[in-house]
């Protein structure tokens, strides 16, 4: 056998013994009292902070080997950890801990006319698999939704943020261990070579669902490989549309908010829309705050004549997900011409109409197919914690079982409980 096949069969066999161990700990999880998964939230976020020297030198190692494989700034800064991303994710912990445990929960009931009495009752999925890239706070928020959720996890991390993933993992199993939980409750892939992914993928022995974040060439492979049920979360090619009643003012600030806080980020837009019968107030205020504050305009004829420091756009830049310092801007007639062309370009994430207009932010808050719709706000409030559910493990394009941020209810599924006093079906 060749060494090659003999490290495959080594991962498949790790892979399995992962598996099994996490079947175990569902069974248990799923009957842990809620005190008793808070505590474990509460330890995990105190070891996080107890510890966050050795998890910032692991992730200064992730970043130095990212910095050397010339991985792009957008990359860099997903992978970044400092002492506020630290805080965030302890706080995030804190307020998953916080949150109503959904498992028990009666979603309905009620009363067959022959005396049966059914609920319909909140259960966990069972054991998730999660493989994503590049963000190692996703380590953290997605143990703990998984946790509090009563599910068990495996967690594929990416490759360039293992170091920091190992670091935050270990602080989540001092968590368990306080709680005295299973440590298999939450388990972290310890490898980065990719054949680990294909094993995971193919674990419909032991994976209830599989959970994706990451670029489209990963979410393609899973989507694709996958034996067992996915939740699916595509790019973020999100828009920003500008009504011709846009208080200018707002529309820019929402604009360089949703382009620029963050440009890695899923939530990030993309384009940005322009009314036509506001392009001679509003278009060359827009296009000057964004190349100003340092971002790169990719426009339309119509764009290039406002500022000839625009850059002509191609048909392809409708359909990029740049995650970076870049937009493309294009003027549209109207709110329904808005809607068609994120119909045609889109990939069904996030969208925002800025107007004064009721009528129009109606008809695009219901005609607009995405995941999550915004009417005077920004796209980077798409995200779990923004939503209040403490923290998210993505945001969900798909339709099926959930959709937009992917947080502790969005972990379950129910069954139906029929309490009877000795009824027979004729």
């Amino acid at each position: 056998m060749s060494a090659e096949k003999t490290n495959i069969a080594a991962i498949d066999h790790m892979m399995s013994e992962m598996g099994r161990a996490a079947v175990v700990a569902a069974r248990v999880l799923a009957q842990a009292a809620t005190a008793q998964k808070n505590q474990a939230l509460h330890a995990a976020a105190a070891a996080l902070r107890q510890h966050r020297a050795a998890v910032l030198t692991a992730n200064s190692q992730d970043m130095a080997a990212a910095r050397a494989g010339h991985t792009t700034t957008a990359l860099l800064d997903r992978l970044l950890l400092d002492e506020a991303r630290i805080e965030a994710m302890a706080g995030g912990m804190e307020d998953i801990a916080a949150l109503p445990d959904p498992i028990g929960t009666v979603l309905a009931e009620w009363t067959r006319p022959n005396g049966l009495q059914i609920q319909s009752v909140r259960v966990p999925l069972g054991v998730v698999g999660i493989v994503y890239e590049s963000r190692p706070n996703v380590t953290a928020d997605a143990g703990a939704l998984c946790l509090k959720s009563g599910n068990a996890v495996i967690l594929r991390g990416g490759s360039e943020a293992l170091r920091s993933s190992l670091a935050i993992h270990a602080c989540l199993l001092e968590g368990l261990e306080s709680a005295g939980l299973p440590p298999a409750c939450i388990q972290l892939v310890p490898t980065a070579d990719r054949a680990a992914v294909g094993s995971l993928l193919a674990m419909d022995e032991f994976v209830d669902v599989l959970v994706p974040r990451g670029g489209r060439s990963l979410i393609e492979r899973v989507k694709r490989d996958a034996r067992v049920p996915v939740i699916g979360h595509l790019q973020g090619n999100c828009h920003v549309y500008v009504d011709r009643s846009a208080d200018v003012n707002m529309a820019r600030e929402i604009v360089l908010n949703a382009k620029l806080r963050r440009t890695g980020i899923c939530g990030a837009a993309e384009t940005l829309l322009v009314d036509r019968g506001c392009e001679g107030t509003h278009l060359r205020p827009l296009l000057t705050a964004l190349l100003e504050a340092g971002c790169e305009v990719r426009g339309d004829e119509a764009a290039r004549q406002a500022d000839s420091r625009v850059l002509p756009a191609a048909e392809d830049d409708w359909y990029t997900e740049y995650l970076d310092a870049v937009i493309a801007v294009r003027l549209v007639d109207g709110v329904e011409a808005a809607m068609e062309h994120i119909r045609k370009y889109g990939s069904a994430h996030t969208e925002s109409i800025v107007t004064d207009d009721p009528v129009a932010a109606g008809r695009f808050l219901a005609g607009v197919d995405s995941a999550i719709v915004l009417h005077n706000a920004s796209t980077q409030f798409a995200d779990g914690g923004q939503f209040g559910m403490g923290a998210e493990i993505g945001i969900s394009t798909d339709k099926f079982h959930a959709r937009g941020p992917v947080g502790i209810e969005q972990l379950t599924s129910y069954k139906y409980v029929v309490r009877g006093s000795g009824q027979t079906r004729p």
